[in-house]
């Protein structure tokens, strides 16, 4: 089915479009009105180009889980969403105020607006917290000051939600977030620490004080590792009104271990709001950065640093098994895809703490180039996504446990091992074809997982 355009004019699922409001690599923003919704409201649609990275798409899955998890004025209202079938989309509250990116486009701007503006940003970290919500992207751009005072955080497409699977840890290792605002446990790929959002609003601060960011703006991790050695030129250096106060908690939000930041939004906000209470150390006095002999230390004692700060590898606990589905998709839904989902529910409904990853490879050619849209426009990638939901429905239904994923590899079996790997699967349930002569020269990807998998494999075959 071919997905429903966004137009001004048009009515989708009872709302009806008006202007678009903003047009990004990563998707569309569209002012839309329905009946008995109060407004303003807000549309947000996700943008598929032909080579475009797929995690953007993931990002809007995890957005479109977490988002309808959230209250309170510190997060948009959420209304109403759309499936990837016919029309992927998110509707929320428009929120109503001055972006932060305003205050840091005109920085630098009077301390003790600074202190205002980081107090309303710390006390919405401290609620989002409060959620199970950590969200992993803060900047200026993702924070609105609502007309009624309050900060109300946007832009949940990176964020890590407690309860719920991490759909882009699962897919990948790489560094998540905005270089110049990134923090460190976050470059080694930890996704589930609070204090991380600290640290990003530690840069916001300061970027707000000097005018500039502490770190740059690096794009690869070569150069967003440079702050676990580096320490930023101290604000009081660049601006001579800053007082000790204030920098004493902006170098302490930017601690390199999250145990050396504030433990919580509340206290940061109470520090920003009783400078009086803030104790002075040697963060808030110093005027210079340090020395060469200091700098290398601090890079030789980062290399161990940086392994400490990386989640540990730990087996899962027995009690709450990982379970994987290797579903093949590319003949749609035939016999063996009907019997592997009969399995998949049985392993599902064998232990109440047990989470499905439901994982099918849409295979790449390796000498060609590979079209990422079919004949009619549509992403093959989220025609995928969608068969795979379909294939999944009568297992999962609306099951949190249930998860989904589309996997880009030229070999689908060492595509399937690697995820294995990268996510602990305790157990994985795999699809076996009849034997064919070109299977038995070249192997089967059934033989190579049951082979090479680090976890027990079940082998499911389609009945005669």
């Amino acid at each position: 089915m071919a997905l429903i355009r966004v137009a001004e004019g048009a009515t989708i699922d009872g709302f009806t479009v008006g202007k678009r409001l903003h047009q990004g690599g990563m998707g569309s923003l569209w002012s839309v009105s329905k009946d008995g919704e109060p407004g303003p409201l807000l549309m947000k649609c996700p943008v598929f180009n032909e080579g475009d990275d797929v995690s953007a798409i993931v990002g809007f899955e995890v957005e479109q889980s977490i988002l309808p998890r959230l209250s309170g004025p510190h997060v948009p209202r959420f209304v109403a969403q759309g499936d990837f079938s016919r029309l992927p989309y998110i509707v929320m509250e428009h929120v109503q105020g001055r972006s932060l990116a305003e205050w840091s486009g005109t920085a630098p701007v009077p301390c003790e607006e600074v202190a205002y503006l980081g107090a309303l940003v710390a006390r919405a970290l401290q609620e989002l917290h409060r959620q199970k919500v950590v969200h992993l992207d803060l900047k200026p751009a993702n924070v609105i000051v609502r007309n009624t005072g309050q900060a109300a955080l946007l832009d949940f497409g990176l964020s890590r939600h407690e309860e719920l699977p991490d759909l882009l840890a699962e897919e990948s290792d790489v560094p998540m977030g905005t270089g110049a605002y990134i923090s460190p446990e976050q470059i080694v790929s930890d996704r589930n620490e609070p204090r991380s959002d600290i640290y990003s609003l530690g840069v916001i601060l300061y970027e707000l004080v000097t005018g500039k960011l502490p770190f740059g703006s690096p794009q690869r991790r070569s150069g967003m590792l440079k702050r676990f050695w580096r320490d930023p030129v101290p604000p009081r250096r660049l601006r001579k009104d800053c007082p000790e106060w204030l920098q004493e908690i902006i170098l302490r939000c930017l601690e390199i271990e999250p145990e050396d930041r504030y433990a919580s939004g509340s206290q940061l906000a109470f520090a920003l709001q009783h400078p009086d209470q803030v104790a002075i150390t040697a963060r808030g006095r110093r005027l210079e950065q340090d020395g060469v002999v200091t700098t290398f230390r601090r890079w030789a004692r980062s290399q161990t640093l940086q392994k400490k700060l990386r989640p540990p590898v730990t087996q899962h606990v027995s009690s709450a098994p990982i379970v994987m589905a290797a579903v093949d998709l590319s003949h749609g839904v035939d016999t063996l895809a009907e019997t592997l989902r009969v399995h998949a529910r049985r392993a599902l409904d064998a232990d109440p703490s047990a989470r499905l990853a439901c994982v099918t490879v849409l295979k790449t050619s390796l000498m060609s180039i590979d079209q990422d849209t079919d004949a009619r426009g549509n992403s093959t990638y989220v025609q995928r996504l969608v068969e795979l939901k379909d294939w999944a429905r009568p297992v999962a239904g609306d099951d949190d446990r249930v998860s989904y994923h589309v996997l880009e590899a030229v070999d689908p079996a060492a595509a399937l091992i690697e995820y294995a790997h990268h996510n602990q699967v305790d157990h994985m349930v795999v699809g076996a074809r009849a034997s064919s002569a070109l299977r038995r020269y070249l192997g089967s990807v059934s033989a190579k997982v049951v082979a090479e998998a680090p976890c027990t494999v079940t082998v499911v075959r389609a009945h005669a």
